[in-house]
């Protein structure tokens, strides 16, 4: 579990086949691994297999590669990094899997006199999760959905604001229209239309009541 508080980029040095997967080498400023420990990788939970002073290694299985960035990662390219969340930490983002759900595309750069907005594309079974001032994570950054269009089966988008902070420890700031990145959507959204398909709409709603009546949200 992550918080969507990127610690700072690591650069890939090297990549190598695995199976049917892939193996990165990325330096970073960690110097402390414990063999095994979960890291976010642009917002993606990969765990740690080797290290060696500050760099480390990851294996990206198939499924990773199919529904991230990952697959066309190549030695040079920077990622984000976070390690997991411990209990007691502060939680200043919000719950992070590192699951990712899928891929967006950025459609538009908007830079302001205090923030820049960044418009994103998203597929279509992505859309319905996402709402007007919810959470979601770019490439393992915690960010707050300033709007979103699309309705039932049609591709949408979404929008968010990059205050100065933002732009300058994360990447996101150099991001130009095309580029592709990691999408994570709410976790509570999808768990709520689990509880839809197996209860209803009327008794998902009471699940959703009792969840944030007992903080799961965050």
């Amino acid at each position: 579990m992550f918080t969507g508080l990127v610690d700072h980029p690591g650069r890939i040095v090297r990549v190598a086949p695995s199976g049917g997967g892939r193996t990165l080498a990325i330096n970073s400023r960690f110097t402390d691994f414990v063999l095994g420990e979960s890291i976010a990788c642009d917002g993606v939970c990969l765990t740690v297999e080797r290290w060696t002073g500050s760099t480390f290694e990851v294996t990206a299985g198939e499924e990773t590669l199919r529904v991230t960035t990952l697959g066309a990662a190549a030695a040079g390219d920077e990622l984000h990094l976070e390690r997991a969340l411990r209990l007691g930490d502060r939680l200043g983002g919000h719950l992070v899997q590192g699951h990712v759900d899928g891929v967006g595309t950025v459609i538009a750069v908007v830079p302001g006199a205090a923030w820049t907005r960044v418009d994103f594309s998203v597929p279509v079974e992505l859309s319905r999760y996402i709402a007007p001032k919810g959470s979601i994570t770019v490439n393992g950054v915690s960010l707050t959905v300033n709007a979103v269009t699309g309705g039932p089966g049609v591709p949408g988008s979404f929008s968010v604001g990059l205050v100065p902070h933002t732009l300058a420890i994360t990447r996101l700031g150099t991001y130009r229209v095309g580029t592709r990145v990691n999408v994570e959507t709410d976790l509570l959204a999808r768990y709520l239309e689990r509880l839809s398909v197996f209860q209803g709409p009327a008794s998902a709603a009471v699940d959703l009541d009792l969840l944030l009546r007992s903080g799961f949200s965050g």
